[in-house]
């Protein structure tokens, strides 16, 4: 992978508060038993966003983590050199001469897309799996008359 899974966990997460309504927080353990992460391991890459500045966090019992800008503007390259670093992603492979043209291409791809993209995948993916669930059930009751 050209991530960490903290970065992995940290998009998923990004992808989630991009989702609330502007201002809303959402607690790091609800986040992990939403989108199946460890929770204690989460906690700690999004207080590592909050000290790098893409989340604020407030403490206490309504607080939680939020978006520190709007999701347009945080791109996933921002999220990956928060908690990694560049060095290795932007490292020239040795050894690997068609490789250059991969890592160019996800070099873009990470600075092009951003955790709004990402939200709004998710978006499509839910609204996908509901028709699909709405599909098969009006197909069950069609299958269930005929009998």
């Amino acid at each position: 992978m050209f991530y960490s899974r903290s970065a992995e966990y940290a998009i998923v997460a990004l992808g989630a508060l991009a989702e609330l309504p502007d201002g809303d927080r959402r607690m790091a353990r609800a986040i992990a038993e939403e989108e199946d992460v460890p929770a204690f391991f989460l906690a700690k890459t999004l207080q590592t966003l909050v000290r790098q500045g893409l989340l604020h966090s407030t403490k206490g019992p309504t607080g939680g983590f939020g978006l520190a800008k709007p999701a347009h503007r945080i791109r996933l390259i921002d999220v990956i050199a928060a908690l990694d670093g560049l060095d290795e992603i932007e490292r020239e492979p040795r050894g690997l001469p068609k490789f250059r043209t991969l890592r160019a291409d996800m070099l873009r791809y990470f600075r092009q897309t951003t955790i709004a993209d990402v939200a709004a995948q998710r978006s499509r993916i839910r609204k996908a799996a509901a028709r699909k669930k709405a599909a098969k059930k009006t197909t069950r009751k069609k299958a269930a008359r005929k009998r």
